[in-house]
């Protein structure tokens, strides 16, 4: 297949901001674009050469917009299996495969796959459900000790779906669904390795990033690249990282994500199959960036150089609280005279609390100047409504 003939079709599942950023390195490509979202307001939507509106967990309507294309990827995992199964074993190449997918999905299964292959990750138990959960907790039963971390198996995401229980009365608000309760573990720093790899088994690693969370919306707040740690503590996380993306056997992009511990330990929190957040800061300051990566690794072509260019810090932009309604970055014109420093505005109408809206990127040669400016970044930028 040539995938730069006029012919050539990539479609797309999800039409968030990772897809909108991904269809930049398909324009420089030329290459044609499907994309299917729910949203008739998709950030994609401006982008892409064909948009369709329909539902991602729908049957019918994922296999018939797999059917349009020869290529099929994601930028979101909450998208029907089912369907991109069939569609698989229909011929149509899907990347990451439904198979990959499918181990990740569920938060239960991907736990159970760190244990099964003997990749280092904090001690969790599953239920069925809440009830079940509360019920061994409140009859002392269960291995996992106040306090610990809480979450749903399935439909979380930007820090929805995780909370962390210090007492009884904490389960009260949660609902009641399948989930894990896992061991909280005392650690020093979150880190974040993306691993890229074409179907041909060429593989690579961006560097260790560092990540700073909001303390109360349980987000990203900051990327730091190169992560603040040993050399040692990188390799070790860099090692793993390579490992988890060997077992999951994927193809595409994996953002692993992990701890390291008060020991120097580096044990898995979890992943994900697409480009993500953590790999943000390399549009500009990486000699290929994760989204171009992507790219390259589904249609098996020679991946890019992972290293940086220069340090990078990336700053997200979120909806601030109290603020719901047609979105405006209040200020963003401060920032555009400051020297290396970049925004993307996502292209979403509608802020609300904590909603990621956008990001800046910061490279510098000094980080620590870097630091000072993504500090200044955020406390300029307001993201509220009209």
């Amino acid at each position: 297949m040539n995938y730069f003939s006029s012919d050539f079709k990539l479609g797309i599942l999800g039409g968030g901001q990772l897809g909108k950023m991904l269809l930049f390195d398909t324009r420089k490509f030329d290459i044609q674009t499907y994309v299917l979202d729910p949203s008739e307001e998709a950030p994609c939507r401006i982008a892409c050469n064909h948009f369709f509106q329909g539902d991602l967990m729908d049957f019918d309507t994922v296999y018939e917009f797999g059917k349009k294309v020869d290529v099929l990827t994601f930028e979101i995992e909450l998208v029907n299996l089912e369907a991109l199964e069939k569609l698989e074993s229909e011929g149509l190449k899907v990347y990451p495969s439904p198979k990959t997918l499918r181990s990740i999905q569920n938060k239960g299964r991907q736990k159970d796959f760190y244990t099964q292959n003997n990749i280092p990750t904090a001690p969790y138990k599953r239920f069925n459900d809440l009830e079940n959960l509360k019920s061994e907790i409140v009859n002392q039963q269960s291995t996992i000790q106040l306090p610990f971390v809480w979450k749903c198996t399935e439909f979380g995401y930007d820090g929805n779906g995780v909370k962390i229980i210090r007492q009884v009365a904490d389960l009260d608000s949660l609902p009641n669904v399948e989930c894990i309760a896992e061991e909280m573990i005392p650690f020093k720093n979150e880190l974040a390795v993306i691993v890229c790899r074409n179907p041909s088994g060429e593989i690579k690693t961006y560097p260790v990033v560092e990540m700073e969370f909001h303390p109360e919306a349980n987000q990203v707040e900051y990327v730091i690249c190169p992560a603040r740690i040993d050399d040692a503590v990188a390799e070790k996380a860099r090692a793993i990282a390579l490992n988890v993306s060997q077992n999951f056997n994927h193809v595409g992009l994996l953002a692993v994500e992990m701890f390291q511990t008060e020991d120097d330990d580096v044990i898995v929190n979890e992943v994900a199959p697409r480009p993500h957040n953590s790999g943000h800061y390399s549009i500009e300051a990486s000699y290929t960036s994760q989204f171009e990566n992507h790219l390259r690794a589904i249609l098996d072509l020679p991946l890019g150089d992972t290293d940086s260019k220069v340090a990078g810090i990336m700053v997200n932009l979120v909806g601030e609280e109290g603020y719901s309604g047609n979105v405006v970055y209040q200020n963003i014109e401060k920032i555009l005279g400051w020297n290396g420093v970049t925004p993307h505005i996502y292209g979403k109408k509608q802020t609300r609390p904590f909603r990621k809206m956008g990001h800046v990127t910061i490279v510098n040669e000094n980080m620590t100047e870097a630091r000072k400016i993504a500090e200044n970044v955020k406390n300029t930028i307001r993201v509220i409504s009209e």
